[in-house]
């Protein structure tokens, strides 16, 4: 009798040994599919597209950026990279030293006149923005009333058109702020080819409206953040990124 009553204890703690085990497993294995379905907060196309590699930033807000890069510790940033043109070398920071009238945080500033900018893109501060082409003073006023941001860059497509001239020389990575299918991206070259090149390539993209954004060592340096909160930069720091001025940042 003490025998069995000894056989059916041992069968009962085997028993609840291996339904812990297969309870904890089956938990371990609902956390790790909740995880997989946690968006990222960038997601990247650089196989689909032929010559280029296209960032989705996942994000709730936009600010211009200015002064000082955002930080890489900055959590809530999930992608940065330089948006207006820098007018001179400046080793102190003046909103006067951005090419073209800008708009960061909700505040307007007075930049520097720039031939070469011909379009503008401006974020409402809600879900909301608009790429131009042309004159853009009218939607800096807007867009600052609006608590958003704003800045002034060469267009070059808008509403599914190329503008013309092709207006840069030499071989170089380039970039622009696109939207496409109703979503903002910002797209890379990923060799160094000429501006026709990547103009061509941008129409073979064919995003609805596409404005330049500020290239070359040091302003070319931008970063963005995966789902494990990790940085990735798209291009080193340089010399001369101590001269940079503005930055695109999308918030989480």
């Amino acid at each position: 009798m003490k025998y069995i009553l000894y056989s059916l204890a041992l069968l009962a703690a085997i028993a609840a040994v291996v339904l812990y085990s297969c309870c904890k497993g089956n938990k371990t294995d609902q956390s790790t599919m909740d995880n997989s379905n946690i968006p990222a907060p960038v997601m990247i196309d650089d196989t689909t597209v032929n010559g280029l590699t296209v960032y989705y930033p996942q994000f709730s807000s936009i600010d211009l950026v200015c002064g000082t890069m955002p930080s890489q510790q900055d959590t809530n940033v999930i992608f940065c990279a330089e948006a207006a043109f820098t007018h001179e070398l400046l080793d102190e920071f003046d909103h006067s030293n951005i090419d073209g009238d800008h708009v960061s945080g909700g505040k307007r500033y007075k930049g520097a006149k720039c031939k070469d900018n011909s379009g503008a893109f401006a974020w409402f501060g809600d879900t909301t923005w608009e790429f131009v082409n042309g004159e853009y003073s009218e939607l800096l006023d807007s867009v600052a009333a609006a608590g958003g941001m704003g800045f002034g860059q060469a267009i070059i497509i808008h509403d599914g058109e190329s503008i013309r001239p092709l207006w840069r020389d030499g071989v170089n990575r380039y970039r622009a702020l696109c939207e496409k299918d109703g979503r903002l991206c910002i797209v890379d070259s990923r060799d160094e080819v000429t501006y026709e090149r990547f103009v061509a390539l941008l129409e073979a993209f064919a995003p609805t409206h596409a404005l330049y954004m500020d290239m070359g060592a040091g302003w070319n340096h931008s970063w963005w953040r995966d789902s494990d909160g990790k940085v990735h930069e798209i291009h080193p720091v340089a010399e001369k990124s101590r001269y940079c001025t503005n930055w695109i940042t999308f918030y989480k």
